[in-house]
């Protein structure tokens, strides 16, 4: 290669001069930019680390506040039921007196004088029984009396013939016996008359029992003929007290047993029944049979309501404070405004095994005839409470494995500690009536306690709470000791 040739193949000094000058000028701006690079790196970092140590540290402070704050939990105090207790007890309304009036006597209906609603009077006439049967056994019993009564009236007339007899043959037999002391007849004419004599005394004694049994006759006669004028006057169906029809199972012409049963009847308690003979038999309708005999039986039913009677069953725990004579007010929800008083009038001083309830009898004067039988009636009773029980929040029991318990306060007594903090204690109690919002305590608290209501999962056993109450008083008990 020659001097040319090299010369053209290596670059001129000017030209090395201008390519290195831009290689100097890059060297700096790239530490600049390193450093550029560096600087927001860690400003980044330390603006990242500023905002997770400021997060950390609101966490910390919020979870030493927690700790340092006590769980706030609303609180009750154990209250007494009071002395007398309110029951409000439901009844029915009954009439003092009811009576269901029966034919006695068989036959048919020739008059009907009452129907339901009207008011009668004791022995007033109800209605009329057509009965030829009764009538001619009364006629019957009639003619029987006569001729036992004939036939006593011959036995008498025999019986004193037979006296007469007897007191001839006595006469007769006593000459006999003298004139044979005097040897003026032969023996065998003083005992032919003596014989006579004996068997005249037999003859008057035949003829007694005879009188006697024709007595007899003619009482049984009489007997007869006077129970069958007093069927004959069941003819005639009359009231038994002053009352109310309340029911009527029968109409003209229908023919009534005395075995308690009518056919062709129309029932009719409240209204008449249609033509299938429907029959209302102690309160209830029933359809009788396409006979139309009706099963119940009576003819009216009458009820005398100016005294009502209420029964009510009493809870055991209420029983022992009922006494007779005691006030109860009847409450009927046709009458809001009114309030009716009545009385205990009896009990039955027992208490059923299967209900747990006494049952109680309350008398009530209706003299308006205002209230019906029938209605339904809520009577108010005041009971008094010897020992009343404990009341308790129904929110403050719970229930869990150990049992039902509640959970109730205790003073701290420890230096430092927050003001109005308590202690949690739980005591297990026994319960006894619901009454929804409160329920009876019968064991367990002594009442001067205060419990905590709908506790939350941080009530426990020796857990500090704060209760709501303001100005709450110290839990101890009298006598300074706690109930464990």
């Amino acid at each position: 290669m020659d001097v040319t040739e090299e010369k053209l193949l290596l670059p001129s000094r000017k030209e090395s001069r201008l390519n290195s000058e831009p290689a100097k000028r890059r060297g700096p701006r790239l530490w600049l930019f390193v450093l550029v690079l560096i600087f927001l790196t860690g400003a980044m970092f330390l603006f990242g680390w500023s905002r997770h140590h400021r997060v950390d540290e609101e966490v910390n402070a919020a979870a030493s506040h927690e700790r340092a704050t006590l769980p706030v939990v609303n609180v009750a105090k154990i209250k007494r039921a009071p002395d007398q207790v309110e029951l409000l007890l439901p009844g029915n309304i009954t009439p003092l007196t009811e009576a269901y009036v029966y034919a006695r006597a068989s036959g048919y209906v020739k008059k009907r004088y009452v129907d339901i609603g009207d008011r009668v009077r004791e022995g007033q006439l109800l209605a009329e029984i057509d009965s030829p049967d009764l009538d001619s056994q009364v006629a019957q019993g009639r003619a029987s009396l006569l001729s036992a009564e004939g036939q006593a009236a011959q036995a008498r007339a025999q019986l004193d013939n037979q006296q007469a007899n007897l007191s001839l043959a006595r006469v007769t037999a006593e000459r006999y016996t003298n004139l044979l002391k005097k040897g003026a007849v032969a023996r065998q004419d003083t005992d032919q008359q003596v014989t006579n004599f004996h068997a005249n005394e037999a003859s008057v004694r035949a003829a007694q029992s005879y009188v006697t049994a024709a007595d007899e006759n003619v009482r049984a006669a009489r007997a007869n003929l006077d129970r069958l004028v007093t069927l004959q006057e069941y003819e005639k169906v009359r009231a038994p007290f002053a009352g109310v029809i309340t029911a009527r199972n029968f109409d003209i012409g229908a023919l009534v047993s005395n075995s308690g049963s009518t056919q062709g009847a129309s029932a009719s308690n409240g209204g008449t029944q249609g033509a299938a003979g429907a029959a209302l038999s102690s309160g209830a309708s029933s359809a009788t049979p396409a006979t139309g005999s009706l099963s119940g039986g009576e003819l009216y039913r009458v009820a005398d309501f100016r005294t009502l009677r209420i029964l009510i069953n009493v809870p055991q725990e209420s029983a022992p404070s009922i006494q007779l004579g005691q006030q109860g007010v009847v409450l009927i929800r046709e009458f809001p405004s009114r309030k009716f008083i009545g009385r205990i009038a009896r009990t039955s001083s027992s208490v059923d095994v299967q209900s747990r309830t006494m049952l109680a009898e309350v008398h009530l004067a209706n003299p308006q005839m205002l209230l019906m039988p029938g209605m339904y009636a809520e009577v108010r009773v005041t009971s008094a409470t010897p020992n009343p029980p404990l009341l308790a929040p129904g929110d403050g029991i719970m229930t869990n494995s150990e049992g039902l318990r509640v959970a109730t306060l205790e003073d701290l007594n420890q230096p430092g500690a927050p003001a109005g903090a308590k202690r949690i204690h739980m005591v297990r109690v026994q319960v006894g009536r619901d009454f929804g919002q409160e329920i009876e305590i019968l064991s367990g608290l002594q009442g001067w306690e205060y419990v905590v209501v709908n506790p939350s999962d941080a009530v426990r056993e020796g857990a500090i709470v704060q209760p709501v109450t303001a100005a709450i008083k110290p839990v101890q008990p009298p006598n300074g000791t706690h109930k464990q």
